[in-house]
């Protein structure tokens, strides 16, 4: 199994798109892909750029169908990994998973890393393209491929490659005791409901959008906006091409048994039209190769990509709810304030509630009707208002740290999925390139052959 496992690594080229960036074969510990950083050889300067403490690969591959012929059948893959990072006690582990074992495993890095972009899981019904059942080897084989960039995303990232849960997930023996064990012990302390969790939605949900937006999100926004309206696009069109091109293939058959037909009539030239007839038989059957082998894949990896889009624009809108908590709370702090030097300025006879606007004007009245406007139940007020205002002004405080941090977090997130984009986006590319220059190369020899035969054929005038 070790050298099984050996060569299947040997075959990955490391400097390849689908590795996980630069590679430093003159790093300290060795490997390939050690450094993972996009810097080149330098080390990352900013603080925002992300930072790898080491190489993660990982292969989702042999998909089988377990507990067969019974009513509890699924499918299982086989997950293998090389690594040198040292949170991992081996560095090469594998393990056996099921589809839901890698939804427990998203589920729970989206909960444990919220600042993270977590990649999105395959649809589970998604797969139009593809005939039969979730039994079928199109659809097994297919599911693995995208299983397989799941956890490739996850793999080269500098945070999620390092997680307990991940480690587990790659090599433990005993998952499902792991799983229940992570669901009753999550890591890092239990979220406890504060201050800003016991105001009504009416507060937090006034206003809809930030007051002041950070221009460099809201570049990253627009950045992300055009992206997916890029990828829409694109994919709207292959799936217009895919259409025709296979409207072009059963075309080309119906004219193969067309000249087929026809060569049974003209007896003389009946070997080079069934011929010419093979010929097309052949293109039909190469737009048919190459719709299975590069479109096909290229919009699962387009719609693939789109998905991991909306993941890092979830971040970007949780980064935005983190600033509209502070700023919510801090307005709310400013209102609580604004109400105890009101009943500060009544009871030391500095101001009226006439002074202070027509709500607090009305406020007075109200409290005058229900007997509470003496000034021992104002001093009592002011007592809790004092009390209030500390809790909030720790709130305040917390969530402007936690904003804060949030923001420095989702820079340093942006600049690992733009990394990742632009690995992906070269590697599915180049394979969609490379399946058209096969296509046309293939092409071009069928046609060859028989424009040579054609031009054979001797027609007596």
């Amino acid at each position: 199994m070790h050298g099984e496992e050996e060569d299947i690594f040997d075959s990955v080229t490391w400097e390849s798109a689908s590795a996980p960036y630069d590679v430093d074969y003159t790093a300290k510990q060795a490997g390939p892909g050690f450094k993972q950083s996009t810097a080149g050889a330098e080390e990352p300067h900013g603080p925002h750029d992300p930072k790898w403490e080491g190489y993660l690969i990982t292969i989702v591959k042999d998909p089988v169908k377990e507990l067969p012929e019974t009513k509890d059948a699924y499918v299982s893959y086989l997950v293998v990994a090389k690594t040198n990072l040292p949170i991992f006690s081996s560095q090469s582990p594998s393990a056996r998973r099921r589809f839901q074992d890698f939804v427990f495993l998203r589920d729970h890095l989206v909960k444990d890393f919220p600042a993270c972009v977590v990649p999105a899981l395959p649809d589970k019904h998604r797969l139009e393209y593809i005939t039969g059942d979730r039994f079928s080897p199109e659809f097994m084989e297919r599911r693995r491929l995208e299983l397989h960039r799941f956890l490739q995303r996850i793999a080269r990232h500098p945070t999620l490659q390092r997680s307990t849960l991940l480690r587990a997930f790659l090599e433990s023996t005993e998952w499902h005791v792991y799983m229940h064990q992570h669901i009753a012990h999550p890591p890092g302390p239990e979220p406890t409901p504060g201050l800003l969790d016991n105001l009504s939605d009416t507060l937090l949900n006034a206003f809809a959008r930030v007051r002041k937006p950070d221009e460099r999100f809201l570049e990253m926004r627009e950045s992300v906006d055009k992206f997916e309206d890029g990828l829409v696009l694109s994919e709207r069109l292959w799936n217009r091409i895919r259409g025709r091109t296979n409207d072009l293939m059963t075309d080309y058959h119906d004219f193969a048994v067309a000249v087929q037909g026809l060569g049974f009539l003209e007896s003389g030239i009946t070997d080079p039209l069934n011929h010419f007839s093979n010929t097309l038989l052949e293109f039909s059957a190469l737009l048919r190769h190459k719709t299975q082998t590069s479109t096909d894949p290229f919009l699962v990896h387009l719609h693939s990509l789109l998905m991991y889009s909306h993941a890092n624009r979830a971040v970007l809108k949780l980064r935005d709810q983190k600033q509209l908590d502070f700023e919510e709370l801090s307005d709310y702090l400013s209102g609580v304030t604004l109400e105890r030097d009101r009943l500060s300025a009544i009871i030391s006879g500095h101001a009226g509630s006439s002074g202070l606007g027509l709500s607090a004007y009305l406020k007075d009245k109200v409290d005058a009707i229900r007997g509470a406007d003496d000034d021992r139940s104002r001093v009592e007020k002011m007592r809790k208002l004092d009390v209030k205002i500390k809790e909030l002004q720790d709130a305040v405080t917390t969530a402007h740290e936690t904003s804060d941090a949030f923001s420095d977090e989702t820079l340093r997130e942006q600049k690992i999925f733009q990394h990742t984009k632009e690995a992906e986006m070269k590697e599915m590319l180049s394979n969609l390139a490379d399946g058209e220059i096969e296509f046309y190369q293939s092409g071009m020899e069928e046609w060859d052959r028989i424009i040579s035969l054609l031009q054979r054929i001797r027609v007596d005038v």
